[in-house]
């Protein structure tokens, strides 16, 4: 093996080392110092010595350090950037505070693996040429995209799930409410019987009632929740509430015709779907099928055909 087929292995390698450097000094920025000065910071952090039970090691220890670092390259520049990027990942499920610091972080680090990753399979296949340049550019941009690729998946997979359950859960919060429970106590009801069946529903009537037992008022309680679940039923459901307590309206007449415009809703969205299966159908039929039909039907004629057209010559 001669040099020049050596190089683009070193240059991978060196792209590798570099990469794997820059995660190390991040990782080992923080100081004794800084660490004392975020325990006085944050009380919850106080008591808890580093290599202990309960601290992370490792990988993860330095993910947990490089995250804050490696999320200011891409830190949106405005409140509203910010703002939504959050909201986006509230409606993923993540409602962590750290969850956008950690998104961006991994976002870079899928960036930085993108390029590495593409201008080592660049440089091994086409070397320092312009197709090598552009599978180190074509790697970048996918380690950036996928991301955003797999949080929009997410964030959509979880609100069509929140979507179907929806009605369910209000039907048992309409006979809780009807029986004499008040809605925090409904609300605290649901989220305890639908644990198994819808779990993303649950979790996010848990901390409503959490946020309620803390002492929020109602209203912003409600409109968080239509917020950080992005579903518009939702939305409507906790602004038909809002105004309920707002005008002291019954909240049980309130849910009862929400329920039941859900579930219309839901079936005219099943049979929309069923509706869409037959030209759905058109593509594999014509693709797939009609093509083995026409052999079956047409061959052996087509067969008979030319043996006669080879008799007659």
């Amino acid at each position: 093996m001669n040099f020049a087929q050596l190089l683009p292995w070193a240059v991978f390698a060196g792209f590798a080392c570099g990469a794997w450097a820059l995660l190390t000094y991040l990782a080992n920025r923080n100081s004794r110092a800084d660490e004392r000065l975020e325990e006085l910071r944050n009380p919850l952090m106080r008591g808890k010595e580093r290599g202990e039970d309960g601290q992370q090691s490792g990988v993860g220890n330095m993910m947990e350090r490089a995250a804050p670092a490696l999320s200011k390259a891409l830190q949106p520049k405005s409140e509203l950037e910010q703002s939504k990027l959050k909201v986006n990942l509230a409606n993923a499920g993540f409602n962590s505070p750290h969850a956008s610091e950690w998104y961006l972080a991994i976002n870079f680090a899928s960036l930085i693996g993108g390029l590495v990753a593409g201008s080592g399979l660049g440089l091994a296949y086409w070397g320092m040429t312009q197709k090598g340049l552009f599978a180190a550019v074509g790697g970048g941009g996918l380690g950036f995209y996928l991301p955003s690729l797999v949080l929009f998946i997410l964030k959509k997979s979880r609100q069509d799930r929140i979507f179907l359950s929806l009605p369910d859960a209000l039907d048992l919060l309409v006979v809780c409410v009807e029986s004499g429970l008040g809605l925090d106590a409904g609300m605290r009801r649901v989220s305890e019987e639908l644990v198994d069946t819808a779990p993303e529903l649950c979790n996010e009537l848990a901390l409503c009632n959490f946020q309620l037992q803390v002492g929020r008022q109602r209203r912003e309680v409600l409109h968080d929740l239509g917020v950080r679940s992005g579903v518009d039923d939702l939305k409507a459901l906790a602004a038909i509430l809002i105004q309920a307590d707002r005008f002291g309206s019954s909240v049980a007449q309130a849910l009862r015709v929400q329920s039941d415009t859900m579930r219309v809703k839901r079936s005219q969205l099943a049979e929309e779907r069923a509706q869409k299966t037959a030209v759905k159908l058109i593509f594999p039929l014509v693709l797939f099928i009609f093509p083995g039909i026409f052999v079956v039907l047409v061959g052996p004629a087509a067969i008979s055909m030319i043996n006669n057209l080879l008799t007659v010559h």
